[in-house]
């Protein structure tokens, strides 16, 4: 996946679990209509789970490579992941690139 130059900024949420399979369960209960943000607060080891995930405004190259990669290389609205990081595996939903 190629990461687009044109965007510098980025808003997102996510999810972060500490395995593969829990993610994509919670990633199944979204698609099929599960609120994200309260799936973050339920389930997310993020400090940003109190924010139904949001993770606000943030710089390219502000989060990890893997997480940085998926988001600017993303559609705002799409639901991607799991994304493995060092933290663990991610649920990543962009709100907006510019």
């Amino acid at each position: 996946r190629k990461v687009d130059k044109k965007y510098t900024s980025a808003q997102a949420s996510h999810i972060l679990v500490s395995s593969e399979a829990i993610c994509k369960d919670i990633k199944r209960e979204i698609e099929a209509g599960a609120d994200f943000a309260s799936k973050a607060k339920e389930h997310s080891s993020c400090s940003s789970s109190a924010k139904g995930g949001d993770l606000g405004n943030f710089k390219r190259g502000q989060m990890v490579k893997e997480f940085n990669d998926v988001v600017f290389s993303g559609k705002p609205g799409e639901l991607y992941g799991p994304v493995k990081t060092k933290f663990g595996y991610h649920l990543i939903l962009i709100k907006s690139l510019s």
